[in-house]
C-alpha cells in the first residue's frame, strides 16, 4: 500500500476545499487552481456508499423539503488543518415538511462543475433519523474530509 506525505495530504485537501494551487507537480507552476473556485455539493444517503458508486443520487433521501447543501471552494466554506478539511460554515438540507422518518447513514460530496458525480463519501459517526419538522444540518467543524 503507497502512502501521501503529511505536506501533499494538506496540499490536496487545500487545493480540493480551498481551490489553492499545488505547486511543482510536472513543473514548478504545479497544479493550478480552477478559474472560478466555484463549490462543494452535498447528499445525504440511506446506504452506505462505496468506492464503485459514481453518483450522489445513488442512494440519495428524498423527502418533502429535501435540498443539497453547498459550500463555497474557500476558506469561508472549509477549513483546512493539517491532512483534515472541516466544514466552515453550517450546512442545512432542508426542513423535512411531510412524511417520514427516513435515515441517512452515509453523506457524499461531489462538485458544482460535476452535478450529481459522487468524488469522496464517508459514514455519519451515527445514523441521523430524519422525521417531520426536522431539519438535518452539520455544525461548523462536524463533518471532517480526512486525507491519510
Amino acid at each position: 500500500m503507497s502512502s501521501m506525505t503529511d505536506g501533499f495530504e494538506t496540499a490536496l485537501a487545500t487545493l480540493l476545499f480551498n481551490n489553492t494551487a499545488i505547486a511543482n507537480i510536472g513543473d514548478a507552476a504545479g497544479l493550478p487552481a480552477t478559474a472560478g473556485a466555484g463549490s462543494t455539493q452535498l447528499a445525504l444517503s440511506s446506504a452506505t456508499l462505496t468506492d464503485a458508486d459514481t453518483l450522489l443520487t445513488a442512494t440519495e433521501l428524498a423527502y418533502t423539503g429535501y435540498v443539497r447543501p453547498t459550500q463555497a471552494r474557500s476558506a469561508a466554506g472549509w477549513t483546512i488543518t493539517g491532512d483534515t478539511a472541516d466544514n466552515a460554515a453550517l450546512i442545512q438540507f432542508g426542513n423535512m415538511t411531510a412524511g417520514g422518518p427516513v435515515t441517512a447513514v452515509h453523506v457524499g460530496l461531489g462538485f458544482i462543475a460535476t452535478g450529481s458525480v459522487l468524488r469522496l463519501h464517508r459514514a455519519l459517526v451515527s445514523n441521523l433519523v430524519i422525521n417531520n419538522g426536522v431539519n438535518p444540518q452539520f455544525a461548523i467543524g462536524a463533518l471532517d474530509w480526512v486525507f491519510a
